[in-house]
């Protein structure tokens, strides 16, 4: 039987990663993902980051809310967005720039390739 509703939990085996090495400016940042539904190019889940900073290009579409924590995003030749707890947003496909986690960030996210 299909599951027709999933709850966005971090009750289950989380994936762990970091930025490669050639993206981190300062920092170890680390990454613990939940991913809750993963079908036909749409992911959605829970994200958390440790601090540090990264660059980062988008070619997918997200939505994050911030759950708790404080990050500075930074598009190139833009200004710099604090996020904090509560905090929803889209980083559309073409998005570069730059995401600092000044302390360990957690979102719920939803991202369609």
């Amino acid at each position: 039987m299909t599951q027709t509703f999933l709850r966005i939990s971090t009750d289950m085996e989380a994936e762990t990663d970091a930025p490669s090495p050639d993206k981190v400016i300062s920092g170890a940042p680390e990454f613990t993902t939940w991913n809750v539904e993963e079908k036909d190019g749409l992911y959605c889940g829970t994200w958390r980051a440790t601090p540090g900073k990264w660059r980062i290009s988008y070619d997918e579409w997200e939505y994050c809310r911030i759950l708790d924590g404080h990050s500075i995003i930074t598009e190139e030749g833009g200004d710099a967005a604090d996020v904090r707890a509560g905090d929803s947003f889209i980083l559309r496909p073409g998005f570069r720039g730059t995401w600092e986690v000044v302390e360990t960030t957690t979102k719920e996210y939803v991202i369609r390739l």
